[in-house]
């Protein structure tokens, strides 16, 4: 007689404890379903998403070889103390693709201010001994108003932003898709929702119908009455993949990634040829500045840099790199386009493959067993359920409301 859900006609042979029990069971079940149907989808991104990470940690591993090697073989004195700033130079691109908040210009510029007086010591002005601390501090101060490598650390700029922001999008764009799948496959359901779950579920079980499964329309409406809120998320992750597959258009070309990174060693030789033919100007300006050189003993090592450690692995992953890595994107976006209405039906996949009873058989109706259910089934989304017959929806769930505004934002960006 206490029962609160799976009342009946008949005897029952459920108990309150039993209900609450079914109750437990019912909620689990779905959110078993939910994680089997997004699986793939979770599978799909997530794996991708290392892929990309893992290619791009190469490339600046690559780059930055490139970049020591350059002083190694060119400017071998220097190559000590340049290696350390190549080294920090690179550190940054990665906190930048990775998501720290670090400027592309500022780290850029630091770069060529740190650059400048160790081509000052062994390019401009060489001399039997290196110059002060205080000195090349001057030096470093002095780098953007003297201009020493021309116009190549405005060139560098621009690259390094046009190439670096829109693969640093697209990493976070990738963790924010397995973000929103997290999030919908760990459901809180309501009240209304988890009573409704039960009555479909089990409670023919108290009337002893273990077999018989809910009628598909009853399914739908059940499923979409707990599901209202996820189905709101379906506009906004289909523009989500529509922005994602712009966006990797956007990867390609002449500031791809690959480019911008593997030819900044090629930016770095210009900038130092460019200081060795305007030498005898800057040091007029550097006198002005800074005074004549303050100098201490030299103490520069030779090349410091093992340039056979990983040269083998990365030369092969330079060669196709770039080709490998846009068709990698390619296949990556029109599998994952498939995916487009994944959000839009999902009760309709819930129900047509796991939950409900096939088409014409004798089917359960939160009642009893009959040949077809006669009530009206409802659509999709939360104004859809105000007319549900089987789950009173209330407003929004704040979690999905969050989940939506980072997915409006991410496509913005």
């Amino acid at each position: 007689v206490d029962l609160q859900v799976c009342t009946s006609k008949n005897p029952t042979c459920c108990t309150r404890k039993m209900e609450e029990r079914y109750q437990t069971a019912a909620k689990q079940d779905i959110q078993q379903v939910l994680q089997t149907s997004s699986a793939a989808l979770k599978f799909l991104i997530s794996h991708n998403a290392a892929a990309f990470q893992e290619t791009f940690e190469m490339l600046i591993r690559l780059a930055e070889n490139y970049t020591s090697t350059l002083f190694c073989n060119a400017y071998r004195t220097m190559a000590a103390e340049a290696t350390v700033h190549v080294q920090e130079f690179f550190t940054d691109v990665g906190l930048f693709l990775f998501g720290t908040d670090v400027s592309t210009e500022e780290f850029v510029n630091r770069f060529f201010d740190t650059l400048f007086p160790v081509v000052y010591n062994h390019v401009i002005n060489p001399g039997p001994t290196d110059i002060s601390l205080e000195y090349a501090e001057c030096l470093r101060v002095a780098r953007r108003g003297i201009r020493p490598f021309g116009n190549i650390p405005k060139k560098a700029i621009g690259q390094m932003g046009r190439s670096l922001l829109p693969s640093r999008t697209f990493l976070q764009a990738l963790n924010l898709g397995i973000e929103v799948i997290n999030t919908t496959d760990h459901l809180r359901f309501s009240k209304a929702c988890s009573r409704a779950l039960l009555r479909m579920q089990y409670c023919p079980h108290c009337q002893g119908l273990t077999l018989s499964k809910p009628c598909l329309g009853y399914c739908l409406n059940t499923i979409r009455g707990c599901l209202a809120d996820v189905a709101e998320v379906d506009l906004h992750w289909r523009e989500y993949i529509q922005s994602l597959e712009e966006l990797s258009g956007a990867l390609s070309g002449a500031h791809s990634i690959e480019r911008v990174l593997l030819n900044f060693h090629s930016l770095v030789h210009d900038a130092l040829v460019q200081a060795r033919i305007n030498g005898p100007e800057l040091l007029e300006q550097v006198n002005k500045i800074c005074g004549p050189p303050v100098r201490k003993p030299k103490q520069s090592p030779g090349c410091s840099f093992d340039q056979n450690k990983d040269n083998q692995g990365l030369k092969m992953f330079s060669r196709d790199s770039e080709e490998t890595f846009a068709n990698r994107r390619k296949e990556f976006i029109s599998h994952l386009r498939l995916y487009r209405a994944f959000y839009g039906g999902l009760a309709d996949q819930l129900c047509g493959n796991e939950l409900a009873a096939a088409d014409g058989l004798p089917c359960w109706n939160g009642e009893d067993v009959v040949r077809s259910y006669t009530h009206r089934v409802v659509g999709s989304g939360i104004k859809a359920q105000s007319a549900n017959p089987e789950v009173q929806v209330k407003g929004t769930d704040p979690v999905i409301s969050q989940i939506i505004d980072k997915l409006k934002h991410v496509i913005q960006v």
